[in-house]
């Protein structure tokens, strides 16, 4: 969700993977969103559409040599989750980057939380009533940013990417 860490531990882990030399891409999903002609939104369908497009470029980005590549999105249904899946098999090793409730209010960043109190956002992703978060169940790795120190979460993402590549 929103102000989980995601984007956080995608950097630390791009610029580990730089420093070892590895072909490594982090993908934006508001980038994504943004450079798309077809404006989304954050309604189910629009989070569908993109989090499919994020997939596609993916396989481009792996196409073009790319060793890594890290996608600190929010995919907030296992309907779409399966999906890619599917589209990334055998490359895709999901993980959960997870957080309570309490905690995500106290960082909001981006003052989302603030202003789906407001009522100004009616639709955020797992806080909204509208617009739920199905938690993964079949995640390889979870990382609880709530519970967990930034460098315990740092030291976690790198044992588990030490498992796949030589480091």
């Amino acid at each position: 969700m929103s102000g989980s860490g995601k984007s956080t531990l995608a950097s630390y882990i791009e610029d580990f993977c730089i420093q070892k030399k590895f072909k490594v891409y982090t993908i934006d999903g508001d980038e994504v969103r943004d450079k798309d002609v077809e404006k989304l939104g954050f309604g189910r369908e629009d989070v569908l559409k993109n989090n499919l497009r994020i997939a596609e470029l993916c396989l481009d980005l792996k196409d073009k040599g790319f060793n890594i590549v890290l996608v600190p999105v929010i995919s907030p249904y296992k309907e779409i989750r399966r999906k890619v899946r599917l589209i990334l098999k055998p490359y895709l090793q999901l993980i959960y980057v997870k957080t309570d409730i309490d905690t995500l209010k106290k960082r909001d960043t981006k003052g989302l939380y603030i202003a789906a109190d407001k009522g100004i956002i009616n639709n955020l992703i797992g806080y909204s009533d509208v617009n739920p978060y199905d938690e993964p169940d079949n995640a390889e790795i979870v990382v609880d940013t709530g519970e967990m120190t930034l460098d315990q979460s740092k030291d976690k993402l790198l044992n588990y990417l030490k498992r796949f590549v030589c480091i």
